[in-house]
């Protein structure tokens, strides 16, 4: 069962300067003309020991970044590389956003408050920094969305409006602006290690590999510390890919910048949630090949590992070990595939062929027919149909039947919480993010936006029962 957030005393950290100058740029934030709190995510600012800030507290912090006590005097945009749709980038790094703050959590682990829209660094280019006030609102949705379905995921942790109008090519302009911070279990990259094999920096390579394995996975350096860093790596990214295919999601960006070495989601741009299981459903425009293709993610996701296998080479004598470890992802991503579907279905593994069984009669019967996805692991919670549905004409198929055979070896169990005896699930389609969207633009009202942020708490206290 997933634990809710528990309380914690504010803890502070320093610990990203262990890595020296050369892995970060000390930077300024951006001087907004005004700041307006829209959200402040206090289930989680308890869980780092924030959540008795005022809202006076709050704004100086992560509207005006004045530093919080103890922990970084300075914000610090991080370096990094990385392969932008499979064509390497040494020209990014953290281009609107920073390293803020680090702290410990309530389970002692090491946290950061990274940001998002603070303004120009050294590596912003051609960009102004800034982020649309529009695209804060939507990763507030995704995290809140995502952590509900069980996905690891950052967490959206404050929004300010910023007051400046925007230009963009992709949307309407000008546009409102904000500046978000988000929590997480450290920023590094993919993209980190690229840069420092680009660079052919052995000594900061050992430096990164023993920071992360101490402080993100708890173990100390030794000589076989690149293959045991990237056995983490692999077998958190499996997970990760698993859980967007269980939650219906689509990242949009799966870019080797864009994949933590903790492999827990994070940086939300062009995400969906595809209403129906459509293995070719995209999420960014841009993705005219399909490349981040929902089927496809955990084919990006182990792409980018690859390229972190590549980048340890240069401290790892030895390929071989390293190609091992990343031909494993395949059997590790089936096994925590089938794990997260029974999890969604909220029945109990088997541990024989009778998970496989259901498992393949699941997918199948999702892909062929027109029920959505939401839909129907909302009706068979527990392990038997429930209704009435509107989907119920279509479970009546050949494909459903397969289904409910398979759930007989399975104890049926009916799901306690309320939620479950709703009309509907709650779902995240791209029609009501825009329709949220749409009233705050509009009537600046963020009604429907706190009542959807409340339902999908609720649903997610629903799925950890």
């Amino acid at each position: 069962m997933t634990i809710l957030p528990q309380a914690s005393t504010y803890r502070p950290e320093t610990i990203i300067h262990e890595l020296g100058g050369e892995f970060y740029d000390p930077v300024d934030a951006a001087a907004f003309p005004q700041h307006i709190l829209r959200f402040r995510n206090d289930r989680w600012a308890e869980t780092v020991g924030l959540a008795d800030l005022t809202d006076e507290q709050w704004i100086a912090h992560f509207g005006r970044f004045e530093p919080l006590d103890g922990t970084l005097p300075q914000p610090l945009a991080l370096r990094y590389h990385g392969h932008q749709f499979r064509s390497y980038n040494p020209e990014i790094g953290d281009g609107r956003g920073f390293l803020f703050a680090q702290m410990r959590d309530q389970k002692d682990r090491l946290m950061d408050l990274g940001t998002k829209g603070s303004g120009q660094t050294p590596y912003s280019r051609f960009g102004d920094g800034r982020l649309t006030l529009k695209g804060g609102v939507r990763e507030i949705l995704a995290t809140e969305m995502l952590e509900a379905l069980g996905v690891e995921t950052s967490k959206t942790f404050s929004l300010i409006e910023t007051g400046e109008a925007l230009e963009r090519n992709d949307e309407p302009s000008p546009t409102r602006s904000s500046v978000m911070v988000r929590l997480s279990h450290g920023h590094i990259r993919i993209g980190t290690f690229q840069r420092l094999a680009t660079f052919q920096q052995p000594e900061n390579m050992e430096k990164l590999i023993a920071y992360c394995l101490k402080h993100y996975f708890g173990e100390e350096a030794g000589d076989d510390a690149p293959q045991r860093l990237l056995s983490h790596v692999v077998a958190g990214g499996a997970k990760l890919a698993a859980s967007y295919m269980a939650a219906g999601f689509v990242h949009g960006v799966l870019n080797s910048d864009n994949i933590g070495i903790t492999t827990e989601s994070f940086d939300y741009g062009p995400w969906r949630f595809t209403p129906r299981w459509e293995p070719g459903f995209t999420a960014a425009y841009f993705d005219q090949t399909g490349l981040y293709a929902f089927a496809r993610q955990a084919e990006a996701i182990h792409w980018d590992i690859a390229q972190l296998a590549v980048s340890l080479r240069l401290v790892q004598d030895e390929a071989d070990p390293l190609i091992k470890l990343v031909e494993g992802f395949g059997p590790l991503y089936r096994d925590a595939y089938l794990e997260r579907m029974l999890w969604r279905l909220g029945v109990e593994s088997r541990g024989t062929s009778d998970d496989v069984r259901l498992f393949t009669a699941v997918e199948k019967a999702l892909r062929e027919s027109n029920v959505t996805i939401d839909r129907f692991f909302f009706d068979w919670r527990g392990g038997q149909r429930r209704g009435p549905s509107p989907a119920d004409g279509i479970y009546e198929s050949e494909a459903f039947a397969d289904v409910a055979d398979a759930m007989k070896a399975y104890a049926a169990a009916k799901p306690a919480h309320a939620y479950w005896s709703d009309d509907a699930p709650c779902s995240m389609h791209i029609e009501e993010v825009e329709a949220i969207w749409a009233r705050i633009d509009e009537a600046d009202d963020w009604t429907m936006l706190n009542e959807k942020v409340a339902a999908i708490r609720r649903m997610g206290e629903a799925m950890r029962q």
